[in-house]
């Protein structure tokens, strides 16, 4: 597992680490069961505080992305089929936000931009 980690970035690196990981699992780069690296080789891979990730890795858990084994180790909690979808929809909104704000400021008429998603999810009885 690869995470890039920012000194400069005003977000705290606990929480880009809980990202990166609740991003690979969403991605499902990251597969249910799969062994996560243990809180101190990350440490020192990424070269921050043990404490630091032992934060990222104690929310991760709580939230339920993944679950600590004593002695064994953390890993890939199984993903609820609902989370996941619910990250999707989070997703896709915000896309279509984006979208429909260019499509506003450009003054393409909502039947328009409804028109180019049945085009482009492939409902279009013409194709």
């Amino acid at each position: 597992m690869k995470l890039v980690i920012s000194n400069n970035s005003a977000i705290p690196i606990y929480e880009q680490i809980k990202k990166a990981i609740i991003k690979g699992i969403m991605e499902q780069d990251l597969k249910s069961n799969e062994l996560l690296p243990s809180i101190r080789s990350l440490a020192q891979d990424i070269r921050i505080s043990v404490m630091t990730v032992k934060k990222a890795y104690d929310e991760l858990e709580k939230e339920g992305y993944i679950n600590v084994v004593q002695g064994k180790g953390c890993y890939v909690a199984p993903q609820n089929s609902n989370l996941l979808k619910e990250h999707l929809q989070r997703e896709i909104e915000k896309n279509l936000e984006m979208a429909i704000d260019i499509a506003k400021k450009n003054n393409i008429q909502k039947e328009e931009l409804i028109d180019l998603i049945t085009i482009l999810y492939g409902d279009d009885e013409n194709e």
